[in-house]
């Protein structure tokens, strides 16, 4: 049935919000608990909603409901209504005190523990109201956040692989690995060292399947190199700066995270020539997606920040 008026008059976003319910809790008991109405309420709003539309949107089974195509369609596209209405608000709330606001983000952990705490401290001195709800990515689908409307940004690599049409990427700087001790190790007297002498030394290095440890797997196969023998193998910057901090530990540490945190870890990067290949890191956002005066602040902040990276 195509969109009309008479469809946009008796679709409601309690409706939507109704079928949501529905859905996550998979079935309609449950959703009516949920929402704090009655059983045959939730029935009848699902039941007016398909006669609206004209499609079924739900497949009842004996485990409960779970929606069909149609209503697997509409639920990708309530997504970005109740998305679009959570950020007309927040900029209402943002005209009327310019220094509130707030903004949902995700990034690999080296960047939550380099990057993002310098653009939030800058910017918590110039806007101290906003807030930023931050969550981390360990491994693929990198974008997935972003088409359920769970972030607004992602600052991360950029692979080749992970690339799509619908997103909008920023390129801010290029991300080199670096070989990394704690402060009191031995090999950080040494001026010059081959990667090759190194491969008997305890490593803490981070998982394989992820994109990190795909790295490190990659920057050891280029130099002619097998994996090192990885005493610790885990996707934890704290446990990997606990070990670096005892003296005995080698790990694989991204330029951005030395280049904001080095000094706070007591990190320091070994002379060992790596091969070079292309690593960006970037920012990323839907695309054709209105953005908020927050998501905006945030942008000229991490460029602000970023721009040493991007120059050295």
């Amino acid at each position: 049935m195509p969109y009309d008026a008479r469809i946009r008059r008796r679709l409601r976003l309690r409706d939507l919000d109704t079928l949501i319910a529905v859905v996550e809790t998979g079935s309609m008991a449950k959703a009516a608990t949920r929402l704090s109405v009655s059983q045959p309420a939730v029935s009848k709003a699902i039941a007016e909603m398909e006669r609206t539309l004209g499609y079924q949107l739900l497949d009842r089974t004996a485990q409960g409901v779970e929606p069909n195509l149609y209503g697997r369609a509409l639920l990708k596209w309530s997504a970005a209504v109740f998305d679009d209405l959570r950020q007309g608000i927040n900029e209402i709330e943002f005209l009327a005190d310019p220094s509130a606001g707030e903004l949902r983000i995700a990034a690999a952990e080296p960047i939550v523990a380099g990057l993002l705490p310098v653009v939030m401290e800058r910017l918590a001195r110039r806007h101290p109201r906003l807030t930023f709800h931050v969550s981390q990515l360990h491994s693929p689908p990198l974008y997935d956040a972003l088409y359920d409307r769970t972030v607004d940004i992602i600052i991360a690599r950029i692979f080749e692989e992970t690339s799509a049409i619908d997103v909008d990427i920023e390129l801010l700087f290029e991300e080199p690995q670096f070989v990394t001790a704690g402060s009191s190790n031995p090999w950080t007297r040494r001026r010059k060292i081959r990667l090759a002498e190194l491969m008997d030394e305890p490593w803490t290095l981070p998982r394989p399947e992820t994109f990190a440890g795909r790295l490190v797997a990659e920057t050891f196969r280029l130099s002619g190199l097998d994996y090192p023998r990885t005493r610790v193998i885990c996707n934890s910057i704290q446990m990997h700066n606990a070990l670096l901090a005892t003296g005995q530990y080698l790990a694989m540490y991204p330029r951005s995270m030395l280049w904001f945190a080095g000094k706070r870890l007591s990190a320091k990067t070994l002379p060992v020539e790596l091969p070079k290949r292309r690593s960006p890191v970037g920012i990323v956002r839907l695309k054709n997606r209105s953005i908020s005066p927050v998501a905006h602040l945030f942008i000229e902040c991490v460029r602000e920040v970023a721009k040493p990276l991007a120059n050295a």
